[in-house]
């Protein structure tokens, strides 16, 4: 029996985390072939060198991308489009997939899909038809999509963004958040358990604290003056995670590290998915503008302040509560969000990201679907 190959790119501790249970599917089909490309901040010491964590869990990294520059703008992050280019263009023609599997919005994901596109590969595409207006992911998503043949939605409103942008209906499959199979089928940690992993006491009040750049805005970090003036005010315990690899990302860190020597908060460079969602399913509330706070916080009913623009036009459950990137909105917001009849309000509210089996239906689809130019040619919806 010839194998179908199924290449995936993986470039960040992110992605990874929604990529790990369709990783754990596919490679256990005996009709495939699986073969993974780690990228950019995967290979970063700098953002915690999460290559070695993708091995540590058993899979096997078939190659390696270097293309992250040291960079905190946003030359550098299209330089890094052109490194990464470069890179898969020689990776991607050795390696000749049936299938090639990406997920989400990074803009470095525009290099896989542009080389695809050129070598006749075939692309799968998960989360397509969201919108995050505050961010170039936005542009970049969309852009996945039409250079895509195959597309995993999360919500069925996606699916129908995807059918209007003029995808076939048949190559459309609404399937859920795969980040969701964490929370049905990982071993999530204890509030204690992960509180002794982090050395972090969450018995106390605590508040997560996920903040990437702005990343349409030409000043990425200009909402961030709000977040930290707000910070000051707030008496619980502050937990701090990195943000993504985008113009602006060190100035956010430099900032957080400031902030957090002088409250003696905590600040983590990398958790893995399962410690990343035992630690959001053990705060009191989440704060930020993170897709997590959007995405996944809903399956445990935690409140989330989500700041500016960066995810306006998500949808989003009730526990979702919008600031204005000002000192005085994000403040009122957190004191709705500690309100008891509030969260009292949360009980049975259910995820509109799905039910935690994206991943069995991605694996089934990638291994069924007709591969050759009934694949390949695309026919525009009138």
């Amino acid at each position: 029996m010839t194998k179908r190959k199924i290449a995936v790119i993986t470039t960040s501790r992110a992605d990874y985390s929604h990529l790990y249970w369709p990783l754990r599917e596919l490679a256990a089909r005996p009709d495939l072939d699986l073969k993974l490309i780690a990228m950019g901040p995967h290979l970063s010491p700098e953002f915690g060198s999460t290559v070695a964590e993708i091995e540590k869990d058993g899979f096997q990294v078939d190659a390696k991308i270097e293309c992250l520059l040291s960079s905190d703008t946003d030359v550098g992050m299209a330089k890094t489009i052109g490194l990464a280019t470069l890179g898969l263009a020689d990776c991607l023609g050795q390696m000749r997939p049936d299938l090639l599997l990406l997920i989400a919005d990074r803009y470095e994901m525009l290099a896989p899909a542009s080389v695809a596109l050129a070598l006749r590969i075939p692309v799968a595409h998960v989360e397509g038809g969201e919108v995050s207006e505050g961010a170039i992911d936005d542009a970049v998503r969309n852009a996945l999509t039409k250079l895509s043949h195959v597309h995993f939605t999360s919500t069925n409103l996606a699916r129908s963004r995807v059918i209007a942008m003029g995808e076939e209906e048949w190559r459309v499959h609404s399937v859920g958040a795969p980040s969701l199979d964490h929370l049905r089928r990982s071993k999530l940690l204890t509030r204690d358990e992960i509180g002794r992993e982090l050395a972090a006491d969450l018995n106390r009040p605590t508040v997560l604290i996920a903040y990437h750049p702005v990343t349409i805005a030409r000043d990425t970090t200009r909402e961030a003056d709000a977040l930290f003036a707000a910070l000051a005010s707030v008496p619980e315990q502050l937990l701090f995670c990195f943000p993504n690899a985008d113009a602006g990302s060190r100035e956010l860190i430099e900032r957080a590290s400031a902030f957090a020597r002088n409250r003696n908060a905590c600040i983590f460079v990398n958790l893995n998915p399962v410690s990343y969602w035992s630690l959001l399913r053990s705060v009191d509330l989440l704060l930020g503008n993170s897709s997590s706070g959007i995405m996944e916080a809903a399956s445990f009913a935690v409140p989330v302040v989500n700041v500016g623009i960066r995810q306006r036009g998500r949808e989003r459950a009730r526990n979702v509560l919008d600031a204005d990137a000002t000192e005085g909105s994000i403040l009122d917001r957190l004191a709705t969000a500690r309100n008891s009849e509030f969260r009292a309000s949360l009980a049975g509210m259910e995820n509109p990201y799905g039910d935690g089996r994206a991943s069995e239906r991605i694996a089934c689809v990638l291994a069924s679907i007709p591969l050759g130019e009934e694949l390949l040619v695309k026919q525009t919806r009138e």
